[in-house]
């Protein structure tokens, strides 16, 4: 199985330099963003990008708005939100406009691998289906 390409969007910069340092570690293929804006952009370059992994609390534009862009730009790339911030409320919002999942800050690696494999085996099996339709429709019979 490939491995997962992952998208790291938070404005903590060391945060980010060390989450980036232990994904690498562990095999993963990590893209990094410092901003919703940012993320965007890279999301743009880079199609290949299968899993967000989103912070909540950024100044500018914020996860959620971000999480929104994502998901109305980018429908199939699912969002993993992370937080030091959590509300309910967020929490919520978050789930209803499409994250695959929302954790809280500091959370265990094992715990967010687990979802991020979940968050890209969900894509992956999206795009199977996705291809498996445009196959029938060109050949006009069942795969």
């Amino acid at each position: 199985m490939k491995p997962v390409h992952i998208l790291l969007v938070d404005d903590e910069e060391p945060f980010v330099a060390a989450m980036v340092k232990r994904l690498a570690h562990r095999g993963y293929t990590v893209s990094h963003a410092f901003s919703g804006k940012a993320a965007l952009a890279l999301l743009r370059e880079e199609p290949a990008i299968e899993v967000v992994i989103l912070d909540v609390k950024m100044p500018g534009m914020d996860g959620i708005e971000t999480l929104q862009e994502i998901k109305r730009q980018f429908p199939l790339v699912e969002v993993v939100m992370l937080t030091g911030h959590a509300t309910v409320e967020s929490a919520i919002e978050g789930m209803k406009l499409g994250a695959f999942d929302y954790l809280m800050k500091p959370c265990d690696i094992d715990v967010l691998l687990t979802k991020v494999q979940g968050a890209a085996d969900k894509k992956r099996l999206h795009e199977e289906k996705i291809e498996e339709a445009r196959i029938r429709e060109i050949t006009g019979r069942m795969v």
